[in-house]
């Protein structure tokens, strides 16, 4: 679950990568396929954007990252995550092996899906500074307005956004009878 965090994917996503989707010199996953429920069971797919795309691996994943290639025999077919008999990972299958629902009760979040943790991820990175158009390429958004409905920013940054605005109006370089506001088209 946390490489679905990390990665800001989809749980699809994460089911459908290989091993040789994987650069271990340049740490990015190109993200090439999803997993999905069809007739007579899970399929891979293309992704839901009909497109490849690339996806930084950060430094704290690349243990877990390394462990799975290894596990894999470095096959380059090899699935990065297996489900439990070495095939597809099913939903309902990664719910119980992560203890999913009791989880998420005991902290108090019944509400919160996996999904729940693409939007984490892509706050994540917005808050570390990413900017939107690469936030936009990392989820696959076409329009970035979609991608702007996954960021969810916490009360604290938006009172720490508050607070810069504030010092900024308060420069030294003001005029000494305060700032002068000018509205902008």
């Amino acid at each position: 679950m946390i490489f679905a965090a990390c990665t800001a994917t989809r749980i699809g996503e994460v089911s459908g990568c290989r091993v040789g989707d994987i650069d271990t010199e340049a740490w990015l996953w190109t993200l090439r396929r999803q997993t999905t429920p069809g007739p007579g069971g899970l399929h891979d797919k293309g992704t839901k954007g009909k497109r490849a795309r690339s996806v930084p691996i950060i430094e704290q994943l690349r243990p877990l990252v390394e462990k799975q290639i290894a596990a894999a025999g470095k096959k380059p077919d090899a699935r990065l995550f297996a489900g439990p008999r070495g095939g597809r990972i099913q939903v309902t299958v990664l719910r119980r092996a992560t203890h999913w629902d009791e989880v998420v009760a005991k902290f108090g979040y019944e509400h919160l899906r996996r999904h729940s943790l693409r939007h984490t991820g892509l706050t994540w990175f917005a808050d570390a500074g990413v900017p939107v158009h690469r936030l936009q390429q990392i989820a696959g958004h076409t329009d970035p307005r979609i991608t702007q409905r996954y960021l969810h920013p916490d009360k604290k940054a938006l009172q720490n956004d508050g607070n810069l605005l504030s010092i900024h109006l308060r420069a030294p370089n003001r005029s000494p009878d305060g700032p002068q506001l000018r509205l902008v088209n």
